[in-house]
């Protein structure tokens, strides 16, 4: 442990050689620096778990104290990392995808005007998370939160002069992202302010021992405005307008900062503060309302989007509402297990799609173009399919067994929640293979798209192959008896409130598995099965084109993402964009400019008046001598 600080110094010096050196290391030195950097970080975060797994299970946490920060007063914040179960997991994941990711990025953006901006940003990135993740105290996480918040701005406005049809100006993207989060911000600030008021302490250690002094009232809303300030950045209803569009930056981009770690962030919090939401059941079913909602509303639009990127992106959405459903039940330690399984198969998913894209002419990314990709892509097919089957739940494969968890828990705490996430994990599959069937599986739709199709270099393939074998067995993480990751994390999570019998887990898996192949059975059936349309669209079998015909009344509206953006032009954007414009023609026109205005046009009139007497001539010059001494006279006489 005394080495743990390296996992910071790594990136920074990754960041900081890119930044001033650059333009001298060349395209393969950047790549290198940047990469070889995260590698280390990787290594730093592998010695701190073989290190922590070595001490006593009920006291595996360490606090490695950096240097006195900021001490006023009574109020400490020291720059310290808190190294136990759940930090060391969420660093693992930082650094190992984010490795993988920027070997891929090597080749991904090979050609980019701004290669050396781009690894510059990507590895402040990984600084800054895992700031937020190793800070032992409130107001280091905080850094690390805001950090991660700059960087995504960054990085999802990075093609910031393009604009399409599809995403707008690329820079709105990113300043969207950055003013939504600050609402979530708002929330965090103010709950360590309470932290801070009624505990006297920012630390976490000693906030947790001190959380009793915290009354019903106060812990309750200290747990609600953390809440918004994971749904800002965890991307849930109502805050998740930003991350759709955020695809808008590059795809190595969306597979780390808004697939795998960044939109975590949220979910890391809630489970680091588990304490303070024991005291607030309350605060924990609004949690767990909110995930399960955005789960069903997210799923739903992702099954009428025809952007490969943007299905991902509300199906990341989705996942991050199971997440928050873990939580909110306090099943934090399946929470966590299915972020780390997450993070293995949609950041797959994600650089699939980036081969998709990078194969295909003009970076086209409209799944009724495509059809047939496999024969092409055949190595970013088998890819995409494990990602898909993974992200779909079927059985054996990791995010079967990491979502059975959450929904295993769902069901004691209330069955409706239960029934809502069972039927958002049918949709899943259904998407899931929506996705697979239409951009590789049946035939070509668009001639010359297929014709100049063609499969990625190995640098960008052979990463993949390492998330693949990951979404495969990363169920193994929390298999009874052998790799217990539920286990592991009590040190930091603590203990599960319900412990189900064997016999009803049984039965959940069987339903589970039932559902997961239901699902991509439908979606063989409607989009593999039966004729096609005149502009080779595929119209369906009978019995799967009946199934999914129930819910054609809700089609338009789904694929218009139930007009949630459009609710909040209407309700706060354009209200807001009137009283600035009134402010600009009343307030800064009328007034301040019309302010300045007035003490010019007085200036000037004095100006004149006095310019009548300063004429240059010496009577006029003579006669004020004499007026000014006269009136002297006059006061010197009369004014005693």
């Amino acid at each position: 442990m005394d080495f743990a600080w390296l996992v910071f110094v790594f990136p920074a010096l990754g960041a900081l050689i890119n930044l001033f050196a650059g333009a001298r290391l060349g395209e393969r030195g950047i790549h290198a620096v940047a990469s070889g950097a995260v590698v280390l970080s990787f290594l730093v975060s592998a010695g701190m778990f073989f290190g922590l797994s070595g001490l006593d299970e009920h006291h595996r946490s360490v606090t490695v104290h950096l240097w006195d920060w900021i001490t006023v007063g009574s109020f400490r914040a020291p720059a310290a990392m808190l190294i136990d179960p759940l930090s060391v997991t969420m660093a693992l994941v930082v650094t190992g995808v984010g490795a993988l990711i920027h070997i891929y990025a090597g080749g991904y953006m090979h050609g980019e005007q701004n290669f050396q901006r781009f690894f510059v940003y990507l590895n402040f990135f990984i600084l800054a998370m895992l700031v937020l993740v190793l800070s032992d105290n409130f107001v280091g996480m905080f850094v690390g939160w805001e950090g991660v918040g700059l960087a995504s701005y960054l990085l999802i406005g990075f093609y910031f002069d393009r604009y399409d049809d599809s995403y707008g100006h690329y820079a709105d993207a990113g300043k969207k992202a950055f003013l939504v989060n600050r609402i979530g911000d708002f929330g965090l600030m103010v709950a360590v302010f309470l932290i801070w008021t009624g505990v006297g302490s920012v630390v976490f250690e000693e906030v947790f021992a001190g959380a009793g002094a915290l009354s019903t009232g106060a812990a309750l809303a200290v747990c609600l405005l953390l809440l918004l300030a994971a749904t800002g950045k965890s991307a849930q209803l109502p805050l998740f307008v930003w991350l759709p569009d955020a695809m808008a930056g590059p795809t190595p981009v969306s597979a780390l900062i808004h697939a795998a770690t960044m939109v975590t962030a949220g979910i890391y919090m809630i489970a680091r503060t588990h304490v303070l939401w024991g005291l607030a059941p309350l605060a924990g079913d609004a949690a767990a309302w909110v995930g399960s909602i955005t789960a069903l509303l997210a799923a739903s639009i992702a099954l009428t989007q025809v952007d490969l990127k943007k299905i991902l992106a509300y199906s990341t959405i989705s996942q991050l509402g199971f997440m928050m459903l873990g939580v909110g039940v306090g099943a934090y330690a399946f929470a966590i297990f299915h972020l780390v399984t997450h993070a293995f198969f949609k950041a797959l998913l994600f650089l699939a799609a980036g081969n998709v894209m990078h194969g295909l002419p003009g970076g086209e990314l409209d799944i009724r173009k495509m059809g047939n990709l496999r024969a092409k892509m055949p190595t970013t097919h088998k890819l995409f399919l494990i990602g898909a089957a993974a992200l779909a739940g079927l059985p054996l494969l990791s995010g079967f067994f990491s979502k059975d968890g959450i929904l295993l828990h769902a069901s004691n705490h209330n069955i409706l929640l239960y029934l809502i996430g069972l039927f958002t994990a049918l949709l899943t599959a259904f998407y899931s293979f929506r996705a697979v069937f239409m951009a590789f599986w049946g035939e070509a739709r668009d001639e010359h798209i297929h014709e100049h199709a063609h499969e990625s270099p190995a640098m960008m393939t052979a990463p993949l192959w390492v998330l693949a074998v990951l979404a495969v067995v990363g169920g193994a993480l929390n298999l009874p008896f052998l790799l217990t990751m539920e286990h592991y994390l009590e040190a930091a999570v603590g203990k599960p409130a319900f412990h189900a019998a064997v016999s009803l887990e049984i039965v959940l898996l069987a339903v589970s598995a039932v559902i997961a192949v239901a699902g991509a059975v439908l979606a063989y059936g409607r989009y593999l099965q039966g004729a096609k349309d005149a502009d080779g669209a595929p119209r369906g079998a009978g019995w799967a084109a009946g199934i999914t015909g129930v819910f054609r009344p809700l089609e338009q509206a789904a694929a218009n993402k139930w007009y949630v953006d459009e609710v909040y032009a209407a309700l706060i954007v354009n209200p807001l964009l009137g009283l600035a414009g009134w402010f600009d023609r009343v307030v800064d026109e009328g007034v301040v400019d019309g302010a300045v205005s007035l003490v010019g046009q007085v200036s000037l009139a004095m100006g004149g008046a006095l310019r009548r007497v300063h004429n240059g001539l010496v009577p006029t010059y003579a006669l004020s001598l004499f007026v000014g001494v006269a009136a002297l006279l006059l006061f010197l006489v009369f004014g005693s």
